[in-house]
């Protein structure tokens, strides 16, 4: 089961944010501070091509999401995540052995993933450019992942302020060590976070 940050993101996966230009919802509608991911309504998927006979989608089933709004300037909000690796969802035992292995994510050595955001910017079609330093296997680069805010409201279950997002963008896996089998396996992968985030501790 997915667990609710102590914050240290992102994040993926990932990922969030923020503010209220054109096509973006309106932050001002939820207070500032710090906000956690409903374990129960957030995913992180990652899909490549095999052979470009198909495009497989990996999920994972375990990580931690958080986000310090400062809805007043959105470019200040952080956001962290952290991945259990050997919760990465394969749909087949033997592939997620072979994935946790040493020579893709050596989940024994590396147990997690880890993004922190380093930057925000706002996009002119009301997105935002969320930019943060991804670590696999040791190694961090920097990545940056489109983020929509869907919604920004009080949740009508919870009774708490909630900001909805959805974030994409890729990455060259070479990059952190995992190019094995390229280019029949693509280097390219791309990366999809779907996060509701509650206020609270």
């Amino acid at each position: 089961m997915k667990q609710l940050l102590p914050v240290t993101l992102s994040a993926l996966l990932l990922s969030s944010v923020l503010g209220s230009t054109a096509g973006a919802a309106d932050l001002t509608a939820v207070p500032s501070g710090k906000y956690y991911v409903d374990p129960t309504h957030a995913y992180i998927h990652m899909q490549y091509s095999h052979l470009g006979l198909s495009n497989p989608i990996l999920g994972f089933e375990e990580f931690k999401m958080s986000m310090d709004l400062d809805n007043a300037d959105p470019t200040k909000t952080a956001v962290e995540v952290e991945i259990n690796v050997d919760s990465v969802r394969t749909g087949s035992d033997i592939f997620h052995e072979h994935l946790t292995s040493d020579k893709w994510f050596d989940a024994e050595k590396n147990p997690t993933i880890s993004f922190a955001s380093t930057g925000i910017s706002a996009n002119a079609d009301g997105t935002y450019a969320l930019t943060g330093d991804l670590t696999i296997k040791d190694t961090t680069k920097p990545v940056t992942l489109t983020v929509t805010v869907n919604n920004a409201m009080m949740h009508p279950m919870a009774k708490k302020p909630v900001v909805g997002i959805s974030a994409v963008g890729g990455l060259k896996r070479s990059q952190w060590g995992l190019g094995a089998n390229a280019p029949y396996i693509s280097d390219d992968v791309k990366l999809e976070v779907q996060a509701e985030l509650l206020q609270g501790e």
